[in-house]
């Protein structure tokens, strides 16, 4: 690292205020640059959590990241601390940050993060579905054809898969994902996670998509269980009692599955998934 600035990717509520890290008040304060996507939300958020902002406010936005990185890079090695902070949720998550992050950790820049709510964590604990594998899909393509695409490549993923979706598009993208995926594959739609109006739908695609189509207002999350195969073995209870087996003997988890799917005839990826359901 160089003795240029140091970048603070900050953590937003994203709902409750109150669950602000007790450590951004004193970040905002302290910054010599603080970039946010709405100045106006940051004003806000600033004068509910009683901080003064002392450095200089940009405005960081989808529009304006690119142009807008080289100015705060040169910032950050003249020795400037700039704080990145969004709407809500934690920068470069579906969010602005990621190209400043990339072009300070090019320059060998100190990059740290002040960590906070997440709305893709939040809906997946939530969820009810399988949390120890999973994937952020951030928003699915706008134009059918495309948005067909990408869940036709997605039809196979084993691991929960998280996705943001607009309101207003909710009911075409949980009907294409119905298509796709299948009408009864697990779901939940999390809409205004942490606000007074918090609501969680739980049911298959074709079902959520159903409701959707009565009109649903708020920030939504959608989190869609993964494929399970359905080419195991009926001796699937043997193959990872032999799993167990061998690493009590001594043979590391991960070898132990290689080799006895190997000897099984089956992916490996498959006996993996079941050695962790069971």
């Amino acid at each position: 690292m160089t003795d240029n600035g140091r970048l603070v990717l900050a953590g937003a509520p994203i709902g409750q205020v109150g669950d602000a890290s007790p450590r951004l008040r004193g970040a905002l304060e302290a910054a010599d640059v603080v970039a946010a996507e709405d100045t106006r939300r940051l004003r806000r958020l600033a004068g509910e959590l009683g901080a003064e902002i002392r450095g200089r406010v940009v405005s960081y936005y989808d529009a304006n990241e690119a142009g807008r990185a080289a100015e705060l890079l040169q910032a950050l090695q003249d020795g400037k601390t700039v704080l990145i902070i969004t709407d809500a949720g934690m920068p470069g998550v579906s969010d602005p940050g990621y190209r400043l992050t990339r072009l300070a950790v090019e320059a060998g820049i100190t990059v740290t993060s002040l960590p906070g709510p997440s709305a893709v964590t939040t809906a997946l604990a939530v969820s009810g579905l399988p949390s120890d594998r999973f994937c952020f899909e951030g928003f699915l393509p706008r134009k059918p054809g495309e948005r067909a695409r990408r869940l036709d490549a997605l039809a196979g993923e084993e691991r929960t898969m998280v996705f943001f979706e607009a309101p207003h598009r909710l009911q075409a993208g949980l009907a294409a994902m119905a298509e796709a995926l299948g009408a009864d594959r697990p779901a939940a739609v999390c809409r205004e996670l942490t606000k007074t109006y918090e609501e969680v739908r739980r049911g298959g695609l074709g079902e959520l998509a159903e409701w959707a189509a009565k009109g649903v207002k708020g920030e939504i999350t959608v989190v869609v269980a993964g494929h399970v195969p359905e080419n195991l073995p009926p001796v699937v209870e043997d193959l990872v009692a032999e799993v167990a087996r061998r690493e009590e003997t001594g043979v590391p988890r991960k070898q132990a599955i290689v080799d006895v799917a190997k000897a099984a005839g089956i992916p490996k990826r498959d006996l993996y998934d079941a050695v962790h359901r069971g």
